[in-house]
């Protein structure tokens, strides 16, 4: 809520990015998951429901359904976006909530915020892995700036050290912006 008191509710500052060119980029590699015409997809953390209209324009037919904790912007996400078909977008914290099952499931940025249980992380993809029905993407930072904040930074190995216990059939990304990587996992 301090991001959006700071930064207005339109701002890419808000959902704590950087810049909308940061996040667009994030997006584009998120859409490389599969051919995702025709599925189910749930964006968790979603925000401003951004990633709606990326992955509608690219991939027809897609039921997406958008979660973020934030009321003011499942607000605004309705507003902007709420119109499409097939869409929704609900409010809850995705920490304790039961997640609906979907073919893919997403986390852009989600997933890089601090939290006091150490093994939040692995929790977290075990968690977004159990209800994909297909597949989990998902993205974090491997380094963030100093002084960390509220962000925090994973490295790349040890991650994907954890998903293959979870799967053999998983991918990362790492060429695309630098202190950036992505996680493709597959059923």
């Amino acid at each position: 809520m301090a991001r959006i008191k700071a930064y207005g509710l339109r701002s890419s500052m808000a959902l704590g990015w950087n810049t909308e060119s940061s996040q667009q980029v994030r997006f584009e590699v998120l859409a490389d998951i599969a051919d995702l015409s025709n599925h189910s997809v749930l964006d968790v953390g979603c925000g401003r429901g951004d990633l709606r209209v990326h992955l509608g324009l690219r991939y027809p037919g897609i039921d997406y359904t958008g979660i973020d904790q934030l009321e003011p912007f499942i607000i605004l996400a309705k507003k902007q976006y709420g119109h499409i078909p097939r869409t929704k977008f609900v409010q809850a914290n995705i920490w304790e909530c039961q997640l609906p099952p979907a073919d893919f499931v997403f986390a852009s940025g989600t997933l890089n915020y601090r939290h006091a249980n150490p093994l939040f992380i692995f929790e977290m993809i075990a968690k977004l892995f159990s209800v994909s029905k297909k597949g989990l993407g998902f993205n974090l930072l491997s380094k963030v700036g100093h002084p960390p904040g509220e962000l925090n930074a994973y490295q790349p190995y040890r991650i994907m050290e954890y998903t293959r216990t979870l799967t053999s059939k998983v991918s990362m990304r790492e060429d695309y912006q630098a202190g950036d990587y992505t996680i493709f996992m597959y059923k």
